[in-house]
C-alpha cells in the first residue's frame, strides 16, 4: 500500500510542478493529448478513453477552453452536440515532453524493460478491477 501512496502522491506533485511550469495539470494535459489526437472529438469519446464519467471532464473541460487551449464548437450534423479542438496554444501544451507524467512513466518503462513493464500492466489492470468492483 505504501508504494501506492507514494505514487498517488508522485503524481499529485507533478500534476502540480507542471500546472506551474507548463500551465496545465496531468488530466488536464491528458484530455489535451487526446484531443490532439483526435480533433473534433466529443465530450463522450474523450470520457470513454479516459475511462470516467463525462459529468467529470466538464469541469476540465472547461479550464482548457477559459485558458484558451481548446476551442468548442457545435456538431454541424447535430447542434446538440459540441467537438473539442485544439487552439494554437493547445497544440504548444500537446508538444512539451519535458517535465510531465508520460515523460516520467516512458524513462521509468524504458528503465524496468519489457518483461517488467508487461507485468507492471497486468497488475495496474488487476488493480483497478478490483478497486471498481462492487464488495
Amino acid at each position: 500500500m505504501q508504494r501506492l501512496w507514494d505514487v498517488v502522491h508522485a503524481l499529485e506533485v507533478r500534476s502540480k510542478r507542471m500546472a506551474r511550469t507548463l500551465g496545465v495539470t496531468s488530466p488536464q494535459r491528458l484530455v489535451i493529448r487526446i484531443i490532439g489526437q483526435s480533433p473534433n472529438i466529443v465530450a463522450s469519446d474523450i470520457a470513454a478513453t479516459l475511462g470516467i464519467h463525462p459529468s467529470t471532464l466538464t469541469g476540465i473541460l472547461q479550464r482548457l477552453q477559459r485558458h484558451k487551449l481548446i476551442a468548442r464548437r457545435a456538431d454541424r450534423e447535430d447542434r446538440r452536440r459540441v467537438r473539442f479542438t485544439l487552439t494554437p496554444a493547445g497544440r504548444r501544451a500537446d508538444r512539451a515532453r519535458r517535465g510531465t507524467v508520460e515523460a516520467a512513466v516512458r524513462r521509468a518503462l524504458a528503465r524496468a524493460g519489457e518483461p517488467a513493464a508487461a507485468r507492471t500492466v497486468e497488475l495496474l489492470e488487476l488493480l483497478t478491477a478490483e478497486l471498481a468492483r462492487d464488495d
